[in-house]
């Protein structure tokens, strides 16, 4: 059971210690050992029985905000996640733009008197409009 010992410590690193941390750690640390236990009667092996338990049990971050500790800031991922829609806003502009332009060069290339270029145009604007909408929603 040294494992999930290891493991509960790991999770609990980057909190300071106090009263309340311990008492934390110690009930999660009791409630893995008797998932283990559980899944060992059910004819898991220990080794199987821990990684399952650990897998189970997954990450703490709620238990970290209640305790004062500071996860990844959620608008350095808003931030994150607005860069990446300009990024896509800039692409899709872009590509829209060449393939218009290609349709244009096709259309005046092989039939110039026919001005037809126009309806396809139609169908690739929604690309960077789409965008556009997506992008507004995270400004």
């Amino acid at each position: 059971m040294r494992k999930i010992t290891n493991h509960v410590e790991e999770l609990f690193k980057d909190i300071p210690d106090s009263e309340e941390k311990q008492t934390i750690q110690q009930e999660i640390l009791q409630n893995l050992e008797e998932k283990v236990y559980d899944l060992m009667e059910h004819g898991k092996e220990e080794e199987d029985a821990i990684n399952k338990a650990i897998v189970e049990f997954g990450h703490i971050d709620e238990i970290k905000n209640e305790l004062g500790v500071r996860t990844p800031d959620e608008n350095s991922w808003q931030k994150k996640k607005k860069e990446k829609t300009k990024i896509d806003l800039g692409f899709s502009i872009c590509g829209s733009a060449l393939i218009i332009g290609l349709m244009l060069f096709i259309n005046m290339y092989y039939s110039p008197d026919t001005i037809w270029f126009v309806y396809p145009t139609f169908a690739v604007l929604w690309w960077p409009l789409a965008m556009f909408y997506r992008w507004l929603k995270w400004k």
